[in-house]
């Protein structure tokens, strides 16, 4: 195989794994990643072809995994996501997984179980979705209900509910591409202004109101927005997952409506559930720019 075949080859791999060229301690997909590649093979008894093909994929992230946890304790984090049953600490202080006591799971047949595989599954991007819920409790009902799934909830005093673990794909995206592709959350967020009274005697405090919102060209009517604390709560979520599976901290181009690369699934990064479909709507009037930042400050500690 040429030079030249080599390297569209390795391209096309991490598209489809979710890999990147500093996974191998390079910067581009060149001949200098191809010696890297060659490098590893070697070390690890896999044909040496300097291609990055399934088998030399599999090596490497469970490599990356075992390197991922040995970085730091969660101590000095705070809590935990669960990524192919490891724990890696996150920047936030309340996190419920599936495995606790007092945590929640989705049930078998509401995802697609990659236990029985003899690879990881790549994530390529990140879904944020609002839930239309009072609760992340209440969420977790209607899933269940509806025999779907999604990784995480974000409730309204900002704990983040883990109800499945990474490795396996969530039925939350709209489309099995996409789903197999991506991991989700859902935002703790009743969307309509008659259950502001219901957040403030339940002490949570008065929802912030979003006005002027547009999606798809259209200008949406009042509605409630997201506390300070979810708000923190999804950039530290974001950090970590971008952390496990070096997802690129960066955001679709097209704003506020579907985006062709999400469509396609060529897009990696951080997106929100209308970038994909057009009848979605959320979660329209977030601050993905402010969640961003956020999430960036986050990855300098790390």
């Amino acid at each position: 195989m040429l030079l030249k075949q080599k390297i569209e080859y390795n391209k096309r791999q991490a598209q489809n794994d979710g890999w990147t060229p500093e996974w191998f301690g390079c910067s581009s997909f060149d001949e200098e990643l191809i010696l890297a590649i060659t490098e590893f093979q070697k070390q690890n008894n896999i044909s040496a072809d300097g291609l990055c093909g399934s088998g030399t994929y599999r090596v490497k992230y469970t490599e990356r995994t075992k390197d991922l946890i040995a970085l730091s304790s969660p101590s000095e984090f705070g809590e935990y996501i669960v990524c192919n049953g490891k724990h890696i600490p996150i920047f936030w202080k309340n996190v419920v997984t599936f495995n606790e006591k007092n945590g929640k799971k989705s049930s078998n047949g509401n995802y697609s179980d990659y236990s029985d595989e003899p690879y990881h599954r790549s994530c390529k991007f990140f879904v944020t979705h609002w839930d239309v819920c009072l609760s992340s409790d209440s969420c977790f009902s209607v899933l269940e209900q509806r025999k779907i799934s999604v990784h995480f909830g974000i409730d309204n005093d900002g704990t983040i509910y883990q109800w499945l673990d990474l490795k396996h794909a969530a039925f939350h995206a709209g489309g099995r591409q996409w789903n197999h592709s991506s991991a989700g959350v859902e935002i703790s967020n009743a969307y309509d202004l008659k259950y502001q009274d219901w957040y403030v005697k339940k002490g949570f405090g008065s929802r912030p109101i979003i006005n002027n919102a547009i999606c798809h060209g259209k200008k949406l009517s009042p509605f409630l927005g997201f506390y300070d604390v979810q708000i923190d709560a999804l950039a530290a979520l974001w950090e970590c997952v971008s952390f496990i599976y070096d997802i690129p901290l960066q955001l679709p181009e097209t704003e506020n409506t579907i985006d062709d690369k999400c469509v396609n699934n060529d897009f990696r990064g951080f997106c929100n559930h209308y970038h994909l479909k057009s009848e979605k709507i959320d979660c329209a009037g977030l601050d993905n720019k402010l969640v961003l930042e956020k999430a960036k400050e986050l990855r300098k500690k790390r």
